[in-house]
């Protein structure tokens, strides 16, 4: 008031100004910290509130071993259309079987539902018709846990943990796996060179989802992750698509040194199926054609044409 103010009085008002606004600005974030966890608190309850649709029966059966014998015995599969609550039929009448240590290589065209076989072997779905057996066992005989934990399963989509690459091998086993089954599995997928040549090598740390590493390293630690576990059944959906053919064919070889594991190759290129015991080819959910690559060759069906687009002069390098 008399335009008098001392340099003690003004630091004094600063600092009780800032006294009083802060807890005004610390409420706001309390309140709407609250207000998100009540929200979240909601979602996590509907999420807790569903009960799964495939459950184990009360005394489940629990093999002593899991040998890998694949049985498919007229599977069709429908599923329930959200919006118009009609049926859809994804599968129709699949049939086949694949001997332990053998190779089945599952072909189509986007769309084909070369997935959907996959999932109804791992019992994300039951089947409409027909059943699936594993040593002889019906798949919604068996218990869950030893029918998923046998199967190594390697997607297109690969999910990898912002955590070392060490880690991101012994993913499910961790307790099992040491570090030289870490070194012996990239070596397999074809991993170890890149991953040696890092600073840390098996103890870099990658980001979230593989940030950082190319679509084929990526792929190559997750097939690392599954050949680590040494499961009797390898199922590869896709698994290979970012690599190049010379890295591929290593690969194969690799899967083919593996005598007791059963595996389920799905794939786009022929590459890929080529040395498999046997090749079934999907069309609009059905098996449309089914044999060995020559035998396919000979037919001059999709099979032919699919070889004929990907290998310019097909017939030449059927010979």
């Amino acid at each position: 008031m008399n335009k008098e103010l001392t340099l003690g009085s003004l630091s004094a008002f600063v600092e009780y100004s800032m006294n009083i606004v802060w807890p005004m600005e610390m409420l706001g974030w309390l309140t709407n910290n609250f207000s998100s966890a009540v929200a979240s608190n909601r979602k996590l309850n509907k999420i807790y509130e569903e009960t799964p649709t495939i459950i184990e029966k009360d005394n489940p059966i629990v093999l002593e071993q899991v040998t890998g014998n694949i049985e498919f015995s007229h599977v069709s599969f429908c599923k329930t259309d959200a919006d118009t609550s009609a049926k859809v039929e994804i599968l129709k009448d699949i049939s086949f079987s694949v001997e332990p240590g053998k190779t089945i290589g599952i072909m189509g065209a986007t769309g084909a539902e070369k997935s959907s076989i996959i999932h109804l072997l791992q019992r994300f779905y039951d089947v409409t018709e027909g059943n699936i057996r594993i040593d002889g066992i019906n798949v919604e005989d068996m218990s869950l846990k030893q029918l998923r934990g046998n199967i190594s399963l390697v997607m297109q989509d690969v999910f990898l943990f912002s955590d070392t690459i060490n880690e991101n091998v012994k993913l499910g086993k961790r307790e099992y796996l040491d570090t030289d089954a870490v070194k012996h599995a990239s070596y397999k997928a074809q991993a170890s060179n890149f991953i040696e040549r890092m600073d840390k090598q098996y103890e870099t740390v990658i980001g979230e989802r593989g940030v950082g590493l190319s679509g084929g390293q990526k792929q190559r630690i997750s097939i690392a992750r599954a050949l680590a576990k040494q499961n009797p059944i390898l199922v590869l959906d896709d698994s290979t698509s970012a690599l190049d053919m010379e890295t591929e064919q290593m690969i194969q070889q690799s899967l083919r040194e593996l005598k007791n594991t059963t595996k389920i190759i799905i794939a786009h290129r022929i590459s890929s199926v080529i040395n498999a015991d046997e090749i079934i080819v999907l069309e609009n959910g059905a098996i449309k054609e089914r044999g060995t690559h020559e035998t396919l060759l000979a037919e001059r069906g999709l099979y032919y044409s699919t070889y004929a687009a990907q290998y310019e002069g097909g017939e030449m390098h059927a010979h």
